[in-house]
C-alpha cells in the first residue's frame, strides 16, 4: 500500500495516476482509494439513506455551510456522526484494503489516517478525537503503508493551484496554513513519512517516488 499526503494542489492526483500508470504497464492490478473521515462510502451510503427520508439531521447539501454548522453544533449529533466516521474508517483500512493488498493488489490511498485526523481537529475542535479509545483502535487495526509520500508546497502557491483547478470547497489561507504546520510535524516525528517538494518538476517527482517505491 502506497499513501499520498499533502495540501490541496500539492500534485498528489497527478503522481497517483502517474504510478497508476507505472504498475499497470508491468501487469499489475492497482486500485485507488480516496478517503476522508466522513465521506467513505459507507458513510456516504448512510447519508444518501437518510436524505431520502427527508429527515432534517443531515444537511442537504456537500461542503461547508450554515446548515452543516447549525447541524454539528449538536453535540450528541456530532459525537454519532464522528462514531460512525471512524467506524467506517476502520472497516476500510483494516479490513478491505488489508485484504485487497493481501489478494496481490497495488492500493494506492489519497489520503489516510493523519489527513483524517487534521479534518477532525480543524473541523470539530471541542472533540478530541485522537484521545477517543475508538480512534485509537482504528489507528492500531488499519494497514501500515509500504511507503507514504507527503508532497508540501507553500499556502500560496496551494491558493492559486486551488484557483486553477476551481476546487469547490477550497481551504482558507490561515487552515491552509495550520495544514502544512501538521503535515511539517509529522515529517519531522516519522521516520516512514518521506517528505516531496510538490513545486519540483512533475516527471522529477515521479521518478523519485518510482526509486522509493521500488527499495
Amino acid at each position: 500500500m502506497i499513501v499520498f499526503s499533502g495540501l490541496d494542489g500539492a500534485g498528489k492526483s497527478t503522481q497517483i495516476e502517474l504510478l497508476k500508470e507505472y504498475y499497470e504497464k508491468k501487469g499489475d492490478k492497482v486500485k485507488y482509494f480516496w478517503s476522508r473521515g466522513g465521506y467513505t462510502p459507507g458513510i456516504e451510503g448512510f447519508k444518501r439513506l437518510v436524505r431520502k427520508s427527508n429527515s432534517n439531521i443531515i444537511p442537504s447539501s456537500q461542503g461547508p455551510s450554515k446548515e452543516r454548522d447549525q447541524s454539528f453544533s449538536n453535540p450528541l449529533l456530532r459525537k454519532i456522526w464522528l462514531l460512525l466516521a471512524i467506524l467506517d474508517l476502520m472497516f476500510f483500512y483494516g479490513v478491505y484494503i488489508r485484504f485487497k493488498s493481501f489478494t496481490g493488489v497495488k492500493v494506492i490511498c489519497d489520503r489516510y489516517i493523519y489527513d483524517t485526523s487534521i479534518d477532525f481537529r480543524l473541523n470539530f475542535p471541542q472533540e478530541d478525537v485522537d484521545k477517543w479509545w475508538l480512534w485509537k483502535c482504528m489507528v492500531y487495526t488499519a494497514m501500515k503503508p509500504k511507503k507514504h509520500f507527503v508532497l508540501t508546497i507553500s499556502v500560496e502557491e496551494s491558493l492559486r493551484r486551488s484557483k486553477l483547478k476551481e476546487e469547490p470547497f477550497p481551504d482558507s489561507e490561515e487552515t491552509l496554513k495550520t495544514r502544512l504546520n501538521d503535515y511539517l510535524k509529522f515529517i519531522n516525528q516519522s521516520s516512514q513519512v518521506i517528505q516531496i517538494n510538490g513545486a519540483i518538476k512533475i516527471n522529477d517527482i515521479h521518478n523519485f517516488i518510482i526509486e522509493q517505491v521500488k527499495k
